[in-house]
């Protein structure tokens, strides 16, 4: 029988709701009788012992705020009688704990079919990418790709534009970061090839991005200047047309999933997600990881408050004061435009449940497993180093999506509670984290986490999300973004515009 209450952690004092409740309804909760003296919506919290004003309150086993006022045993806790511990920037201690990580687990398997790259990495797609060097070309590269679509259909295995936000009245360190976004895009090992689309007139003109590119292969990637030719559309056709003599001999072969690397994600959040869905992930993150794959989590903002969980992890000092650089560095970038530091959870968080910034990023941090922290990548910097990557940028998701697609990964794993749609040029497995969420938005969701609320393992759970993973990465399978057509890249712009 489902449960009506989770307790996380032993240490917790507080449960989540896994349907509403009414008040005066009670309940066998842990070999005694609950009395519900409030309504409380699903997925909220309810106190399980009275609490003391500024008492701390405790979930995943750690303090996830305080309570501002008296709270009695079965009373609904939440933003209107809890607050926030975090304040400003704090200073962190190296405590070297020879973390090992998880083990391997074997049963699981360790090849997938993927494309073998000139520069050795290795694609789960082999695409066409139109990109533009500026967002003037936006609408010229999507009339592009509707005529590339029905002229060479079937060839390889898709053609794909992708307009931005960027690439002209930028300066200085801002201008900086778009074309290093920009060219790790271009690069990437799931595009066969790319149609790279410049207006001509703009600050990224291909005289600026293609030092910025370096050396690339001219059968696979082209250019064109749209100011400079008659009829855009038609030239962008017979360039691409070009590409194809290269991209379609292309073709699958074994690779170890040591040459995966997965990204992490989550949008939409709900109580749950911390519960089923994060943590799910984080078993396939110490699955990749342990493989000597990697893994990338994002969200700068969504560790704070549970930082010090990814700092212990730290393979070595210098790894920690990599990791330090980041949490403080994007703090500051709040403070220096005179923003609070903690305004989070967002307004569908607190209506799924989460209250505190440390609760929301208690259950993001579940992504990344157990497994060791081992590098920083800041935007656009490609994840070199195996194991645990963790990258710079906000919580935002069209923008964190386009960071991690600009690490390497090659596909991306990303959880919902409430609901999200939006995907990136990579596979993106859309992962609720109820029951509820996966058949409302089946057209939106590729996997439910909910059955893990509803009973089942949590490894062989694991082991069904990592089959799924294989079949992705193989081709096999086409995950819902894919077939739907959700595919975006926003960049990160953080200067003063021209």
């Amino acid at each position: 029988m489902k449960q009506e209450l989770i307790r996380i952690n032993k240490k917790d004092n507080v449960a989540i709701t896994t349907h509403d409740l009414k008040a005066e309804s009670s309940m066998d909760f842990e070999e005694r009788r609950l009395l519900v003296l409030q309504d409380i919506p699903v997925g909220h919290k309810v106190a399980l012992r009275d609490l003391e004003p500024g008492e701390h309150v405790i979930k995943y086993g750690t303090v996830i705020g305080h309570t501002t006022c008296p709270v009695k045993e079965g009373e609904w806790i939440h933003n209107h009688n809890m607050a926030t511990n975090l304040d400003g920037i704090l200073s962190y201690e190296y405590h070297p704990a020879q973390w090992k990580g998880p083990e391997k687990a074997l049963h699981r398997k360790q090849v997938f079919q993927g494309y073998q790259r000139a520069d050795g990495r290795v694609g789960t797609r082999n695409e066409i990418w139109i990109i533009p060097t500026v967002s003037c070309v936006n609408t010229t590269i999507r009339k592009i790709e509707e005529e590339a679509k029905k002229r060479f259909g079937g060839q390889c295995d898709g053609i794909f534009a992708f307009p931005h936000n960027a690439g002209c009245s930028q300066l200085g360190e801002d201008f900086a970061v778009t074309q290093k976004i920009l060219s790790s895009i271009v690069q990437h090992p799931n595009a066969g090839g790319v149609l790279l689309v410049s207006l001509g007139c703009e600050n990224n003109d291909l005289q600026h991005f293609l030092p910025v590119l370096g050396e690339y292969d001219k059968n696979r990637i082209r250019t064109l200047i749209t100011q400079d030719v008659e009829d855009e559309v038609e030239e962008g056709l017979r360039l691409i047309g070009e590409i194809l003599k290269e991209v379609s001999r292309d073709r699958r072969k074994p690779c170890p999933v040591s040459e995966l690397t997965i990204a992490f994600k989550c949008g939409g959040s709900d109580a749950f997600s911390g519960v089923s869905a994060n943590p799910l992930c984080g078993r396939i993150s110490d699955t990749v990881c342990g493989f000597s794959g990697t893994a990338i989590l994002s969200e700068v903002p969504e560790m704070f408050g549970a930082e010090a969980f990814l700092m212990d992890r730290s393979e070595s000092k210098e790894t920690f004061d990599k990791v330090v650089g980041l949490i403080n560095g994007f703090k500051q970038y709040y403070l220096d435009y005179h923003q609070p530091i903690y305004e989070n959870p967002s307004p569908g968080n607190l209506r799924g449940g989460i209250s505190t910034l440390e609760e929301k990023s208690l259950g993001c941090i579940q992504k990344g497993g157990q497994a060791v922290v081992t590098d920083t990548l800041f935007y656009g910097q490609r994840a070199e180093k195996k194991g645990l990557n963790l990258m710079i940028g906000p919580g935002n998701d069209s923008v964190s999506i386009t960071n991690l697609l600009a690490s390497g990964a090659q596909i991306l794993l990303f959880t919902t509670g409430r609901g999200n749609p939006l995907a990136t040029a990579i596979p993106t497995i859309k992962i609720a984290s109820n029951t509820a969420l996966a058949e409302k938005k089946h057209a939106w969701i590729d996997f439910n986490a909910g059955v893990i609320l509803e009973g089942m393992d949590f490894e062989d759970a694991a082991d069904r999300l990592w089959e799924k993973v294989i079949r992705v990465a193989s081709g096999e399978e086409r995950t819902k973004n894919e077939k739907n057509g959700y595919r975006e890249i926003m960049i990160f712009k953080n200067g003063v515009m021209l």
